[in-house]
């Protein structure tokens, strides 16, 4: 049990499959299974790792995974308690993963505890001010009726990520103020990118959310109450008759209880081989994680195990993945690409054991 219902409950949201990472993501050891940073530990390690001072002890941590991946949560993190440990038959998107998990959070602690929810594949620059901020987000959703999320201060005009604008006049203030949210967007082109960096009130979607879990369930009665009852009537046994549907979509875009904290701590949500090179930063003309001799080659991400040796003659922005039997070389611009080639290998009956 927890010590106080001060403490939040983080719950780390681990169904992914990181198609984008593959041939080293594959179902049964996808993104957040990975070491990419080069800590050794895998991404859920790190993110749970992350989340423990919040919470004081493995008692309070909670992960909702598919079934298919379950186990290997378990193998990944032993301390974890298996009660707190949820695993979707079948995936849903996030409103009902969300929403699963606050009806058993609440039936355990209350409706009253504070319950946070994290992707398991981001990257932190700044731990400690990620949990400062978390903190300062957790106060401000005891004493409001608040769904208080964290908004990625943008570092140029992506369109790879939501947006959330944010209001003009903070309802705190401090180090870590709150805006109410004007709106969440979905991605932008370019331009539009570029016009929402130009008037400073626009942050990142990161996907993390903290709140009140009785707050939460009244905002899915209200707007998904179809969602709602069949969990909490039938639980994990309604999963088959659930719509695919996203917190965002189900919630967050028609509540009046969003809040957002914009923040500075260094993020990465680690969206494809891409990643790799913001991550290392090192300056160097290559990201090179493995055995790489090259002649005339820049801009390039070249990984695999340390057995493993690539030779590479001139060539100019690309990744090269090596992972057993299987090689991928794809242009960085176009690794956003690799799912649809998945969708070929699927169809293959000869190929699809590689997924």
């Amino acid at each position: 049990m927890l010590q106080s219902l001060n403490q939040m409950i983080p719950v780390i949201l681990a169904g992914g499959k990181g198609e984008r990472f593959w041939p080293l993501s594959r179902k049964h050891r996808p993104k957040q299974f990975l070491s990419l940073d080069g800590s050794g530990k895998s991404l859920l390690q790190a993110t749970a790792a992350r989340l423990l001072p919040l919470t004081g002890s493995w008692e309070g941590l909670w992960v909702i995974t598919s079934s298919l991946l379950a186990s290997g949560v378990q193998q990944q993190l032993p301390q974890l308690p298996t009660e707190n440990l949820l695993a979707e038959p079948e995936g849903r998107d996030t409103a009902p993963a969300v929403a699963w998990t606050v009806i058993e959070v609440a039936r355990r602690y209350g409706e009253d505890a504070i319950v946070g929810f994290f992707p398991a594949d981001h990257w932190i620059k700044d731990p400690q001010k990620f949990n400062q901020t978390l903190e300062a987000a957790a106060t401000l959703a005891k004493e409001k009726e608040a769904i208080v999320t964290l908004g990625v201060k943008p570092t140029y005009a992506s369109t790879g990520y939501g947006y959330i604008e944010q209001g003009e006049t903070p309802v705190t203030e401090g180090e870590f103020p709150a805006y109410p949210v004007v709106r969440f967007t979905e991605k932008p082109d370019v331009e539009t990118a570029k016009q929402f960096l130009e008037t400073g009130r626009f942050s990142w979607n990161g996907g993390i959310f903290v709140f009140r879990a009785g707050v939460m369930l009244q905002e899915f009665r209200s707007y998904t109450p179809e969602l709602i009852t069949a969990l909490e009537t039938k639980g994990v046994e309604a999963y088959s008759e659930l719509e695919k549907i996203s917190l965002d979509y189900a919630v967050m875009e028609k509540t009046q209880k969003a809040y957002v904290i914009p923040v500075d701590f260094g993020w990465d949500d680690l969206g494809d081989w891409n990643s790799l090179e913001r991550l290392s930063g090192n300056g160097k003309p290559n990201v090179e994680l493995l055995k790489h001799i090259g002649q005339d080659t820049t801009g390039s991400i070249l990984y695999g195990s340390e057995d493993d040796v690539v030779v590479t003659i001139g060539l100019e922005d690309v990744v090269v993945v090596r992972d057993g039997n299987v090689t991928l070389i794809v242009k960085k611009e176009r690794t956003q690409e690799i799912k649809q080639m998945l969708k070929k290998l699927a169809d293959d009956p000869q190929l699809n054991q590689l997924l």
